[in-house]
């Protein structure tokens, strides 16, 4: 059993949508990121970094103890090599599908992670700041949408850089994007959209949350946290 740790974040709806695709039995575990969850010592043990998503794998492969992960990226390697799934064998179609899932991770993440921050969420309103991380997003879209001007999925058949990549073109339009202006990366976007396993990956995201995650008495837990402050947090979480 995949024991998944998780809010519903891009980042999050990663390895839901992988376990719904493999047809891997996992149980979802709510850490309600708003109220600060994220930092109770048990959460911690699994998740250093005080982000979701994590997993546990209670039954891994050659048996043992059960195995954690945190970051999403290495929940999705972890997961398609356990189960041999969306990550191909060949070293040179394996390695096309980590260079773009390490892309979502190191550009596609950060980038429109601080256009939500800086466009949305933000108490000042920064033009510069607003306007660097819109067109830094805007630039990202545009290497998607030439990379799949001839290919139905970013690395040869549907794999975890796909399902990397998809939860963060969700949320296009609060990322001041307009996907007709990307016409590949918008026929991907529909026909990843229209699959079973990711409508089922979202509506079981809605079960858990169907709420903004960022309100006025979450902003105290999700910015402007010092390490000091996490402790203290962590303590108060006992």
């Amino acid at each position: 059993m995949i024991e998944v740790y998780y809010w519903t974040t891009p980042n999050g709806h990663k390895v839901t949508l992988f376990c719904e695709e493999a047809g891997v039995p996992y149980k979802i575990i709510p850490v309600n990121i708003s109220t600060g969850e994220q930092f109770k010592p048990d959460f911690l043990e699994i998740s250093p970094n005080n982000r979701v998503p994590a997993m546990v794998d209670t039954e891994p492969k050659g048996g043992g103890a059960p195995i954690s992960v945190f970051e999403s990226g290495a929940i999705l390697l972890y997961l398609a090599e356990k189960t041999g799934k969306f990550l191909p064998a060949s070293p040179r179609e394996r390695a096309d599908v980590q260079q773009w899932l390490f892309w979502q991770m190191a550009g596609l993440g950060p980038m429109a992670g601080q256009n939500h921050h800086f466009g949305l969420y933000a108490p000042e309103k920064i033009p510069y700041a607003i306007d660097r991380y819109r067109k830094e997003t805007n630039r990202l879209y545009g290497v998607l949408n030439k990379r799949l001007a001839n290919r139905e999925f970013i690395a040869h058949e549907y794999s975890i850089a796909d399902m990397a990549c998809y939860p963060w073109i969700v949320p296009h339009e609060k990322q001041g994007q307009n996907l007709a202006d990307f016409p590949h990366l918008k026929r991907w976007f529909e026909s990843i959209a229209a699959r079973p396993a990711t409508k089922a990956a979202y509506e079981k995201g809605k079960a858990v949350n169907s709420q903004p995650t960022v309100n006025e008495e979450a902003r105290k837990f999700l910015f402007n946290q010092t390490a000091e402050s996490i402790e203290s947090l962590a303590a108060s979480k006992k």
